[in-house]
């Protein structure tokens, strides 16, 4: 299938924000990060946007935050069943976070519907954390499978439109959970147990247990940095699921296993993760994410991924929700994918555009998705291999 012109207009719009004169840095500077580069990055121009007050010397109240994000994009798909456009609320958050006697954190954050059907549709994180040293926290409550790299980036870091195929086919969400996490010198971990069920209803989520139950573990390891990077990180990580009938989450594949190498030079990234699901109904599936990404300035960004998934099953692999089911794409036992796009940032990640065409085929169907999106957050940063939090010091300066 020829590339549809209109699929076009998502980059025309972007390339011309390139001239655009960059936002001031402000005083402070951006937050520390694991990342090190040679040349120094932007500094982002609002690093506490959400904080309301910080004190370390305060013996009770030590942080306070309102927490916020949108996330808005517009699509034209074309596939071999049919055509497909339109704009999305893809999230709306609201909530806050409070930091008390130095280490007890409470965090609360409630979501939208889709589309903003509903303006309040339960919680996505509704959890309590007890920091014990830098080696160990003890988190209680509804909180984020950490399940891949790529679920583990947030979404206000993302760099592209949407997750991976494979990465979505675990239907992992923010559900109730225990967890442990911290880090020992060049060593980050974190792991816990997690319910298979979550809905609107935080009473029922948090009491009723009928939905079987998950485990996971997730170790980060610095490789160190040679003369030929600027960072080396390998993710490996690791989920087993009791899922029952009742479960709406992680409730796919028994097993899942993923690696992935998160590498930066100067203004390029590359990531690449191996992902395996084990143990479905319609077989196991084995799937590699490559992103690479160069920033051509400090504001603009040209990053492209190339997906490949394979089950030894007939149907094995279901098509993206978003937005490839809607153009003809269902089932099949081989996914391509490839996507390139152009991201400007106006104010870090705290504020971009985004700008991407991508082409997938699975089965016998084929589609092609033009996207054009806008993200904005406040709150505090997420800390994690690039890309979280981070920006790169651009080629042309």
């Amino acid at each position: 299938m020829p590339l549809p012109t209109a699929l076009v207009r998502p980059f025309a719009a972007l390339l011309g924000l390139a001239c655009l004169p960059s936002l001031q840095a402000g005083e402070s500077p951006r937050p520390e990060t694991a990342l090190i580069a040679t040349a120094s990055p932007p500094q982002e121009p609002f690093p506490h946007l959400g904080r309301l007050y910080h004190s370390e010397t305060n013996p009770i109240l030590n942080e306070l935050w309102i927490l916020g994000r949108y996330h808005g994009q517009n699509h034209w798909s074309d596939g071999s069943g049919g055509n497909d456009e339109g704009w999305e609320h893809r999230r709306l958050r609201l909530g806050g976070q409070i930091r008390l006697f130095k280490n007890l954190t409470l965090h609360a954050q409630a979501v939208a519907g889709a589309d903003l059907e509903l303006l309040y549709n339960g919680f996505t994180e509704l959890w309590i954390s007890w920091r014990f040293s830098e080696a160990i926290s003890l988190t209680l409550g509804q909180q984020k499978h950490r399940f891949t790299h790529d679920r583990n980036v947030s979404s206000r870091y993302l760099n592209y439109l949407e997750r991976s195929l494979l990465t979505n086919m675990f239907a992992a969400d923010y559900t109730p959970a225990i967890t442990v996490s911290g880090g020992v010198g060049r060593f980050s971990y974190y792991a816990g147990v997690f319910s298979n069920a979550t809905g609107r209803d935080m009473g029922r989520a948090f009491t009723e247990y009928n939905s079987g139950y998950s485990f996971l573990a997730s170790g980060t390891f610095d490789l160190e940095h040679s003369p030929d990077l600027d960072g080396a990180f390998l993710n490996l990580s690791y989920v087993r699921s009791h899922a029952t009938e009742n479960a709406t989450n992680l409730n796919t594949f028994d097993h899942g296993l993923a690696a992935a190498l998160i590498l930066t030079k100067g203004p390029v990234s590359l990531l690449t993760e191996i992902t395996a699901g084990l143990g479905a109904v319609n077989g196991n599936a084995v799937g590699i994410n490559f992103q690479p990404g160069i920033f051509l300035t400090d504001k603009l960004q040209l990053v492209a991924r190339y997906q490949l998934a394979a089950s030894n099953e007939e149907n094995g692999l279901r098509a993206q929700r978003r937005y490839e089911r809607e153009v003809g794409l269902t089932t099949g036992d081989l996914y391509q994918a490839g996507y390139v796009g152009l991201n400007y940032y106006i104010a870090g990640h705290r504020l971009k555009l985004m700008s991407g065409i991508e082409y997938a085929h699975l089965g016998n169907e084929e589609s092609w998705t033009g996207s054009v999106a806008v993200r904005f957050f406040f709150g505090p940063h997420a800390r994690s291999p690039f890309p979280t939090d981070g920006t790169l010091a651009g080629l042309l300066r």
